[in-house]
């Protein structure tokens, strides 16, 4: 008897292998390996382990009262907070008066001077009202106008109309808002009319060249504001600092307090039970907030600022820590991470096993490919573990030694952990093409450290003078540690260098992922050709 056998059928369907069955056997591939999965351990380890070493080994030290020796927590700076919970500088002259419910004021600024410290001024000087050590002149954000605050307290929330010694008109609110007007500097030829309305917790300002045709500046909200709130004219001119800059860094020499005196008229829609008052002057620089009431004529004189203080402003900011220095451990793990990513191909060119692989898969550009998903999507994990880690765990531990930590919101906390993954990702994808092109590990590694680790290192570092580090951060793939800013640039604070070794960059977070991703993509270009254009 025959017994007649069906022919075999396979289960699969017919066709070619899709990029999915490809992704899966490169990903296969990947998590064998003992020595890789090991290599991306270690770069979240060094991610996040930096991290918390640098919060749980944070020291300071310091002077209390009668020369006793001081450390930790006791040496920590102290700011007001601002209304998002920022620490801001609140110290100005204010000549006030309660304002219940809706209301308007209107005044006219007639004229701006003040007080410099002279050219031979030592840092941290009294300052021009104690020491008649003075040269006229006025310091660029020196700045009077009309202010409408919750209260007196340092901190609360304000908006404000003014002109600023150097940049004309603005409207400025809750310290980090600031809306320009029009440009130019103040005097008996040139007055600036400036008017603040309010309505429930709206806010609208205004300024006119003649008083009669007016212009809106701006209107903010000010969430909360209650119905009796201090209104009135200001005066405030920020520290004298002085920029230096050399091969070696960048920083800020403050050489002591500015003053501002500015006389207004025109006086309206407010009583004339006038109170002055010195926010949040320093008890060690007295008499520095004044004015004089002669009819309508008010001329008020103030020292101080209104503003944010950025991360590394100098003086007391210098001695917190950020979030910045909980990332310290990304360049460590980077490096791990192009390890493992050039291995990824090259270790298939080392051990002849390239050729089984364009084998089963004849198109290499689809094996770069996925290759280049698998090697960003572990990196990515790794990079957002690593940076949550190093953030969180990092502020956690600060805190808990009684350190302050200059803060964050939320957001701009998942953005930073975030942009660190991203910052991995792509950084691994570059490794891999690089690895693709020069086919050696050792030779991959060593570009990627160059084209990424070296600049980052000597910009944060100081090593390369403020221009050059701005220079090579915008153009290499180092432009990807952008995704790592975690605190705002702000251009209505005066005296601060914005730099890398401050935890600022020169480009935004996303203009420096385009740049990196430019140089992953013309490199991966580059592979794909020369994958077709070689043997395996």
């Amino acid at each position: 008897m025959t017994v007649m056998t069906p022919p075999y059928r396979s289960e699969l369907s017919s066709g070619r292998d899709g990029f999915g069955q490809l992704l899966h056997a490169e990903w296969t591939k990947f998590r064998t390996v003992r020595g890789w999965i090991i290599g991306l351990v270690i770069g979240l380890i060094a991610m996040a382990g930096l991290g918390l070493i640098t919060a749980g080994g944070a020291q300071s030290s310091c002077q209390g009262q009668g020369g006793s020796a001081r450390s930790g927590a006791a040496c920590m700076p102290s700011f007001p907070l601002g209304p998002a919970g920022e620490p801001v500088n609140d110290s100005f002259y204010f000549v006030h008066q309660p304002l219940t419910g809706d209301g308007t004021i209107t005044v006219r600024v007639t004229s701006m001077t003040g007080l410099l410290p002279s050219a031979n001024a030592q840092p941290g000087s009294a300052g021009p009202a104690s020491t008649g050590d003075t040269r006229p002149g006025l310091y660029p954000w020196a700045k009077a106008g009309i202010i409408i605050k919750e209260n007196l307290n340092q901190g609360s929330a304000y908006a404000a109309m003014m002109v600023a010694a150097d940049n004309g008109v603005r409207m400025q609110w809750n310290y980090t808002g600031d809306t320009p007007g029009q440009p130019g500097a103040v005097g008996p030829a040139n007055p600036r009319w400036l008017r603040l309305t309010r309505s429930g917790d709206v806010i609208t300002g205004y300024e006119s060249a003649d008083g009669t045709h007016w212009t809106q500046v701006g209107a903010v909200t000010l969430s909360g504001l209650p119905s009796a709130v201090q209104v009135g004219l200001f005066a405030a001119s920020p520290q004298y600092t002085v920029k230096s800059q050399a091969f070696a860094g960048t920083g800020t020499i403050g050489l002591g307090p500015t003053q501002v005196t500015a006389v207004f008229d025109h006086v309206s829609g407010v009583g004339d039970a006038w109170t002055g008052a010195d926010i949040g002057r320093p008890e060690d620089y007295p008499g520095f907030g004044d004015y004089h009431q002669a009819g309508g004529r008010f001329t008020v004189t103030g020292t101080g600022d209104i503003a944010p203080i950025p991360e590394g402003h100098g003086g007391d900011a210098d001695s917190a820590l950020t979030v910045s220095e909980f990332l310290v451990g990304t360049f460590a793990g980077l490096i791990a991470l192009g390890v493992v990513a050039a291995l990824f191909i090259t270790a298939e060119y080392r051990r002849n096993l390239i050729r089984v692989t364009f084998a089963a898969s004849p198109r290499r550009g689809r094996v770069l490919a996925a290759k280049a998903v698998v090697v960003a999507a572990v990196s990515f994990v790794v990079g957002v573990l690593g940076a949550a880690a190093g953030v969180l765990l990092g502020t956690a531990i600060a805190h808990a030694r009684g350190y302050y930590v200059f803060p964050v919101s939320g957001a701009t906390e998942v953005k930073v952990i975030i942009g660190t993954g991203l910052f991995a990702a792509v950084a691994a994808v570059l490794a891999l093409a690089i690895g693709a092109i020069v086919r050696r590990g050792a030779a991959a590694v060593a570009i990627v450290i160059v084209a990424i680790a070296v600049p980052i290192f000597l910009a944060i570092s100081a090593a390369l003078p403020l221009g050059a580090a701005d220079w090579v951060l915008r153009v290499t793939p180092a432009a990807g540690i952008a995704l790592q800013q975690a605190y705002t640039q702000y251009g209505q604070v005066a005296g601060v260098i914005y730099s890398p070794l401050s935890g600022y960059y020169p480009l935004s977070w996303w203009a420096g992922l385009l740049v990196m991703c430019a140089w992953a993509a013309a490199a991966l270009a580059g592979a794909a050709y020369l994958l077709r254009r070689r043997d395996a």
